[in-house]
């Protein structure tokens, strides 16, 4: 029998990037590696990441609270809690909280291996490196993940 992930509100791996907190609410252990899960805070007038593009998985932000402004290549789409975003591989994107509220979602990754990057990024950050665009351009390297 396979086990059964629950993960409650207190539970999950919490990474603090400074400009946004990651709770990784599914590592891939359940999921063979197919699917990771994490939830992302944003804090309000926040720039997300550069615009960039993934090789190797699919990515989706669900808003569940705040709402998010998305860059897909020239194209901004604002989305207001509820909304869903699915990131295909190859696609420019990026992401903002343009608002006065925290923004929170829930960002999957099929299959999982992007969770490693914010790991990297914590990394950089308690290693005295710093999240410079060169340092955060590097990290998304290993992981298939070229700035646009």
């Amino acid at each position: 029998m396979n086990d059964v992930s629950v993960v409650t509100p207190g539970d999950g791996e919490v990474i603090d990037l400074g400009t946004a907190r990651i709770r990784i609410l599914e590592d891939g252990g359940t999921t063979g590696h197919r699917l990771g899960v994490a939830e992302i805070t944003v804090p309000p007038r926040t720039a997300g990441p550069p615009q960039h593009r993934h090789a190797q998985h699919d990515e989706g932000f669900y808003v569940v609270s705040g709402s998010a402004r998305f860059t897909v290549g020239d194209t901004v789409h604002d989305a207001p809690t509820g909304t869903l975003v699915t990131v295909p591989p190859g696609a420019p994107h990026t992401f903002a909280n343009p608002g006065d509220q925290p923004l929170v979602m829930i960002n999957t990754f099929t299959p999982d291996l992007y969770l490693e990057y914010f790991r990297d990024l914590r990394d950089l950050i308690t290693g005295g490196r710093g999240l410079t665009p060169d340092a955060i351009a590097e990290v998304m390297g290993r992981y298939g993940t070229h700035v646009d």
